[in-house]
């Protein structure tokens, strides 16, 4: 049975007053885990970050808050003394973003899809928690956008960053290493939680799970899979994930067919038997329950 996963509340620091997240930030480390031998997983607060280093120069994958930007910059140069080519951003979220504007002005291009400068451009309102997101800096913008996929052929590698349709958004993305055979889902994939769908960005359970079931395709058994958050994993465990995605999405669904409102289908408790191993951060089982049920009836 996996552990319960509380390092997800970090996402509640997009709730937080500047100040009382400059003092969070102050006492997060930074921690580096060896993936395969020039790509690495490094942890800190907010979104997992990828790490691909090599004689091209280094490509990253998310970039977490810009209050640790030093703190990141510091576990690049522990593994390597190449410039930061690329940042990918697989998708708007601040704590997938927060450190583009720093990072950009230091020389890295910033790559998303198209909806990711689109959200971060403009005032945002996650509804969720409540809260307006002002738009970002135009230092802070991806510089390159695609619609559908892009291609690099970096450090020896074919690295793809394809676009998924709405999931946990309605701009994110994947980035599979093809030679590494690692795949980075960012928030299309919560390890050991429930997974946040932030509906008023265009998410939906649906496609969370039909970008699961892609993944799921391209994987094999020696694939490494980097989540938006949580520890590193791998397809048994996405497969976990996803069929417990699919089995609660259902029996929220019976609930939705047999005419519960959204409070009476969260009073039936539908996640209960998983809310200890799968409820401890901040996606509460109520919450998550509710969420659920919006995305599925989205339209009625």
């Amino acid at each position: 049975m996996k552990k319960p996963f509380r390092s997800v509340a970090w996402l509640c620091c997009l709730l937080a007053l500047p100040a009382v997240a400059e003092d969070r930030f102050a006492k997060v480390e930074i921690k580096t885990q060896a993936v395969r031998d020039n790509l690495f997983m490094l942890q800190g607060a907010g979104g997992n970050i990828a790490l691909f280093s090599g004689e091209d120069g280094v490509f990253m994958v998310d970039d977490q808050y810009a209050p640790l930007t030093e703190k990141i910059r510091a576990a690049v140069t522990e593994v390597t003394d190449r410039p930061l080519r690329f940042v990918i951003n697989t998708h708007w979220h601040g704590d997938h973003t927060g450190g583009n504007e720093n990072f950009g002005r230091a020389g890295a291009l910033v790559v998303a899809h198209e909806n990711v400068r689109e959200r971060m451009s403009s005032e945002q309102f996650m509804e969720i928690f409540g809260r307006t997101v002002p738009p970002s800096p135009e230092a802070a913008l991806p510089v390159i956008t695609f619609t559908d996929a892009t291609t690099f052929h970096w450090n020896g590698d074919t690295v793809r960053v394809q676009y998924t349709g709405p999931a946990h958004t309605d701009g994110d993305s994947i980035v599979l290493f093809k030679d590494a055979n690692v795949i980075h889902m960012g928030d299309t994939f919560f390890n050991g939680s429930y997974p946040f769908i932030d509906l008023s960005s265009g998410g939906s359970v649906d496609g969370l799970v039909a970008v699961m079931d892609r993944v799921l395709e391209l994987a094999d058994d020696k694939t490494a899979i980097i989540p938006g958050h949580g520890p590193l994993s791998n397809k048994a465990e996405l497969q976990e994930q996803r069929d417990l995605l699919v089995h609660l999405r259902d029996k929220i669904q019976l609930l939705i067919d047999e005419g519960l409102s959204k409070e009476q289908a969260i009073a039936a408790r539908p996640t209960r038997e998983y809310d200890d191993n799968y409820g401890q951060g901040f996606m509460k089982p109520d919450l998550w329950t509710g969420i659920v049920y919006d995305s599925l009836t989205a339209g009625q």
